[in-house]
């Protein structure tokens, strides 16, 4: 087994180009090789037999846990009578008919359809054409400037890298393009006027986007795209009144609303869709991750009855929509989405993530949001995260050379849980299957503590 484990290291070092990971350490051996093997509820374990609470499902996209015989089933089942047929004009398939209906059943009211594809990165390309495609239809071809968000992420292709608002994407690819424009981040920790209060702040956000549509001209201003919470940016919800007041700017010049769904769709914040616990009302919701909970490839477009009529009306107009994936509404991707969102239903998880959320939030800020290196301690659902600062009081943050954040996160990998440093500022973030227990959140409260004052001693 030693032998054959090194050997895949060394394979993995120089043939394996992966993602996200910094390529000269990793080549060079300078960065560890972990190669996964196996997974059981919350646990993981590589190759070498050493076991993890994996903390941040994946990547948030783990929602019914490791090794759920259901799902593999449905997925060899779907293989064995029909691996492959594609979606163009008009075909389906028994899964692919059955996930629509079943999404839309879940979905906010107001949605119409669901537009299939393989990840939360295609299905926002797919977003930014169906927005260009309406208001061309709509007669309004300068309409088609899209506004995200700083510290949003929204994919890593051309065009959704663009939309993400995090250095680490753009630098040296020449994001982000045109037609992207980026407001201010709802992130209240960060806020430069410590005076404010989080409506006021909220406020301060909403007008900040007005001032923006002003200044570009309404007539130009497509669409505005957010995270319900926001996600690898920080795993920063939403100030009291955010969703409202921005809305209402949206509303006022006429700018469709896209609600990037990918980390909070189907139970993530203890509601079945965050648009529900934020009372968010989208034109457009992107969905991916625990649309499967990753045990296959699947993304897709909830397409309001709204922003439908109008696509309708564009293919009477000038025939068949040229869009597709030749991978939109794989049969065994969707599939394995059938059986994932019947188990959501059945082992209860959308409420397991509300209760069980709130009692690892509760626990973790008793644990540790009293360390006088520990700035915030913040989340919703199943979703929290840890801020580290070089002084709280003063608010004064540790300088990105000194990695903080990554070292508090290698050393709760040492004690057997995964977590997850965050890019831009020294945050560690968790996003646990949503299956967790309530004692499994103690243990992972527990080692996060200890991982901290190993780092900076207790506080």
């Amino acid at each position: 087994m030693l032998d054959q484990s090194n050997e895949l290291a060394a394979w993995d070092r120089d043939h394996f180009f992966h993602p996200s990971t910094h390529m000269g350490m990793h080549a060079r051996g300078e960065s560890p090789t972990r190669i996964m093997a196996g997974g059981e509820g919350v646990t993981v374990w590589d190759n070498n037999g050493k076991k993890s609470i994996d903390a941040f499902a994946g990547l948030y996209c783990v929602n019914v846990g490791y090794g759920r015989q259901k799902i593999a089933d449905a997925i060899a089942a779907q293989a064995k009578n029909l691996a492959y047929y594609h979606a163009y004009v008009g075909h389906g398939t028994e899964a692919s008919i059955t996930l629509s209906k079943m999404i839309i059943d879940r979905a906010p009211r107001g949605m119409s359809r669901v537009y299939f594809g393989l990840s939360g990165s295609d299905a926002n390309e797919t977003n930014i054409k169906l927005i260009w495609y309406y208001n061309n239809v709509l007669g309004r071809p300068e309409k088609k400037k899209i506004i995200s968000r700083w510290r949003g992420y929204h994919g890593s292709g051309v065009m959704t890298g663009s939309l993400t608002g995090l250095d680490l994407f753009h630098n040296a690819f020449d994001l982000p393009r045109a037609p992207v424009l980026h407001t201010e981040a709802p992130y209240y920790f960060r806020r430069a006027d410590r005076s404010m209060t989080e409506e006021q702040f909220s406020q301060h956000c909403a007008d900040k986007l007005e001032e923006m549509i002003l200044a570009e001209g309404p007539e130009t201003v497509a669409a505005f795209i957010g995270e319900p919470i926001l996600g690898t940016g920080g795993i920063v919800p939403p100030p009291a009144g955010y969703w409202e007041k921005m809305e209402g700017v949206l509303k006022k010049y006429d700018v469709l609303l896209i609600a990037d769904e990918v980390v909070t769709g189907f139970g993530r914040l203890g509601t079945m869709f965050g648009s529900d616990h934020y009372g968010i009302k989208p034109d457009l919701i992107t969905i991916a991750k625990g649309l499967t909970s990753a045990y296959a490839p699947l993304s897709g477009v909830i397409v309001s009855d709204k922003v439908w009529q109008v696509l309708v009306q564009g293919s009477d107009k000038l025939g068949s929509l040229g869009h597709g994936w030749t991978y939109s509404a794989h049969p065994i991707c969707v599939a394995a989405g059938v059986a994932n969102l019947e188990l959501i239903d059945e082992m209860d998880l959308v409420r397991n993530a509300a209760e069980t959320g709130a009692h690892f939030r509760a626990e973790l800020t008793k644990a540790v949001g009293g360390h006088r290196h520990v700035g915030d301690v913040r989340g919703d659902g199943m979703l929290a995260a840890v801020e580290f600062v070089a002084d709280r009081d003063d608010r004064v943050f540790f300088d990105a050379s000194q990695k903080i954040g990554p070292q508090v996160a290698a050393a709760l990998a040492e004690r057997g849980v995964i977590g997850r440093a965050m890019p831009q500022g020294d945050i560690l973030g968790f996003a646990p299957p949503l299956c967790l227990t309530r004692e499994e959140a103690d243990t992972i409260v527990s080692k996060t503590a200890d991982a901290v004052n190993s780092v900076f001693g207790r506080g």
